[in-house]
């Protein structure tokens, strides 16, 4: 079935029968199991290149053509995954080449995954070989749905070819060593470079102090990864112009902040459909689940605000993972909650890693939805089935979107820059949970976000929250006060507009065009130990302030808070500025959730930002929406381990059970309902 002819939510996850070729009666029950459980799509092949091709040149396929007619015959679509994640030992063996170099200059032995040199031609030329037969044999089954390419593209590597291609990455930015020494300041220690064959990715063994390098080989990396993926789907787009490709993004650490190795930003225009893999830590000790669900929140608005249109979750467990320091499983009612919250923020999908548990090796013990035991009574499986009705009876929202009046802009040139910054406090820079903790007030309150990148569009938003850009571009600082005089609201922090695009500082002070848009001169930022505090006066009342303090001159903005302690008590904290028809606000100490709650919330009142649906809320329980021309589909979603109620302003019926439910919602603790309003 075509993309555009699919109306059903994606329900499944990655198959891997390549791994029971030897089990056929395993490969049997598997195609009455996804059926049993509402499986409708299955991503295929992602690391069976040693089944496809186990010797150079010899391909197999009879086992993948019997898994897309027997997908097919049940009404089932195929995710095709090309296989270069992992290559298979024949091709280490004969052509050591392919594997990574690290920055220690150590050749890597075969092994893992994602262990392949992006710059190596023999690669390139292995992967076009074996992603051209697949293109050509599938490319016209009625069971293929996508394109999955590769499988969590990440890692760089440091051997010849990738020297070679860093340099002429750099001679085709700079075009001089004159232009490349003054971004990079090469009078720095001596570092200026004279010949471009002296220059050399960042290493321990040599040189990683110089920021301009560091930052222009993270984007490199981004670039040179971008242009792996456009060659592996070169012939593919040829071959099947019609099917849609993608490739899994995903979030990192257990803060679940943006992925930091790459710019998905800029990888976002190179996809058809954004898709990521979210696996949670749920039922953790050191914060709430409310906590949580909110960072799920602001990746899942990030990775459907890059393209703005719905995306996909192509990876998530049924119960738990194998690489936690702690693997927990999901409680009761969890895998529903959790699965629900991916569509009420944009997914139109629902998968899994993995289908059937493997029976050997590091994902043995990695939660799916067939366990060793293949039986249909568990627990998860029943989860799973719960999982399927859930979207059968949801199949309208398919395509639907979600509309935001706000952004938060989250730039990984700051990120990357600002963490090599050799200043302030390594421990508490912080800049993408900085940025969750502002997204939190208005998940709290139910009010949609879009997060967005610097480069895109501001328009047709009312409120732009933009803390500490560090690394501000002249274009941005345009931009913004383009925004602004316009009518935006835009607030801003402390550590912005330091640096810019090559890492160097501003001279002559604050940049000019910040000093008008916040009607002040930021001259210093006073950076505290984690036992220090000081104190935020606003509206008499005292809130507390942690790791940074900026101070600054006044000159046309209106001072809303002051400092109550240090050197610079009674000083301005944080300030409003009419600029043009708009309003920017510079927020100049980092508070607790308690001042930003407390700011958001008359800022959200005087821009009418407040949902209109939801007359009493909860912080734990997040209402979020999406909208089709006629219908607008409610999601009230319980992030607790108590009975909660909210209120709404008008009664209605919960799609996923069809009772009749009225303004005062009545929620147990993890329970979801899902519920319409029309437009």
């Amino acid at each position: 079935m075509t993309y555009q002819e699919e109306k059903r939510l994606l329900h499944g996850g990655d198959y891997n029968p390549d791994q029971w070729l030897a089990y056929p009666d395993i490969l049997a029950q598997d195609m009455a199991l996804m059926q049993a459980s509402k499986v409708n799509t299955v991503s295929v092949g992602i690391f069976a290149w040693s089944a496809l091709e186990p010797r150079e040149g010899e391909f197999h396929f009879d086992w993948l053509d019997k898994i897309f007619d027997d997908v097919d015959k049940m009404g089932g679509n195929v995710i095709l995954a090309t296989p270069s994640g992992a290559r298979p030992a024949w091709l280490s063996a004969a052509y050591p080449e392919v594997l990574r170099t690290t920055e220690k200059q150590e050749k890597l032995a075969h092994g893992g995954r994602h262990n392949h040199c992006f710059s190596s031609p023999i690669y390139r030329q292995k992967v076009a070989i074996i992603n051209r037969k697949l293109a050509e044999r599938y490319g016209q089954h009625p069971a293929l749905y996508m394109w999955h390419i590769s499988n969590e593209y990440g890692g760089d590597c440091h051997c010849a070819y990738c020297q070679e291609n860093f340099r002429s990455w750099l001679k085709a930015k700079y075009g001089t060593l004159a232009a490349l020494n003054a971004a990079w300041w090469g009078a720095f220690w001596s570092h200026t470079y004279t010949d471009w064959t002296q220059i050399s990715s960042p290493s321990s063994l040599g040189e990683t102090m110089v920021h301009g390098m560091n930052l222009d080989w993270k984007r490199f990396v981004t670039d040179q990864t971008i242009d792996f993926y456009e060659h592996e789907i070169k012939e593919i787009r040829v071959l099947t112009p019609d099917v849609p490709i993608t490739t899994n993004f995903m979030g990192d650490g257990d803060d679940l902040i943006p992925f930091q190795s790459l710019d998905y930003g800029k990888f976002a225009a190179h996809v058809d459909v954004i898709s990521w893999d979210c696996y949670p830590a749920w039922h953790n000790d050191w914060g709430s689940t409310a906590d949580l669900a909110a960072k799920v929140g602001f990746i899942n608005d990030q990775y459907r605000a890059l393209k703005q249109q719905p995306f996909l979750i192509m990876e998530s467990t049924p119960s738990l993972v194998n690489w936690h320091p702690v693997n927990k499983a999901k409680r009761p009612g969890m895998h529903l909650l959790s699965s629900m919250q991916f569509l009420a923020h944009g997914s139109d999908s629902v998968m899994y890693f993995q289908w059937r548990k493997s029976r050997g090796s590091s994902e043995k013990f990695h939660g799916a939805v067939v366990d060793h035991d293949g039986r249909t009574e568990n627990r998860v499986f029943k989860d799973v089935t719960a999982v399927g009705d859930a979207l059968d009876k949801l199949a309208n929202l398919k395509g639907s979107n979600k509309t935001a009046r706000v952004a938060i802009i989250y730039d990984w040139d700051n990120d990357w820059a600002l963490a090599d910054a050799q200043g302030f406090s390594d421990a508490s820079k912080r800049y993408p949970q900085t940025l969750q903790d502002h997204y939190r007030f208005f998940w709290d309150h139910d009010i949609p976000v879009d997060v967005i990148t610097s480069d895109q569009a501001l328009a047709k938003y009312d409120l732009v929250i933009a803390p500490m850009l560090y690394l501000m571009r002249q274009e941005t600082m345009a931009k913004l006060a383009d925004f602004v005089a316009k009518g935006g609201h835009l607030v801003s922090s402390y550590m912005t507009g330091y640096v810019d695009e090559n890492d160097l500082a501003y001279l002559g002070g604050w940049p000019k065009p910040l000093q008008s848009l916040f009607g002040i001169n930021v001259t210093e930022t006073d950076t505290l130990y984690p036992k220090d505090r000081n104190g935020l006066l606003a509206a008499g009342q005292v809130f507390e302030v942690t790791d940074y303090c900026s101070l600054f001159e006044v000159k046309t903005a209106k001072t809303l808070a002051t400092y109550t302690a240090d050197f610079y008590q009674n000083q301005a904290a944080v300030v409003a500025n009419l600029y043009g028809q708009g309003q920017a606000y510079y927020i100049g100490a980092r508070t607790g959730y308690d001042y930003l709650a407390a700011f958001y919330t008359d800022l959200v009142d005087t821009l009418g930002l407040t949902n209109q649906w939801v007359v009493l809320s909860d912080p734990d329980v997040s209402v979020q929406s999406r909208q089709s021309d006629e219908i607008t589909y409610h999601f009230v979603m319980n992030f607790s381990e108590t009975d909660k109620t909210i209120t709404v302003c008008e009664p209605t019926v919960d799609l996923l059970t069809g009772q009749a439910i009225s303004k005062e919602i009545k929620l147990s603790p993890y329970q979801v309902s899902v519920l319409t309003s029309r437009n």
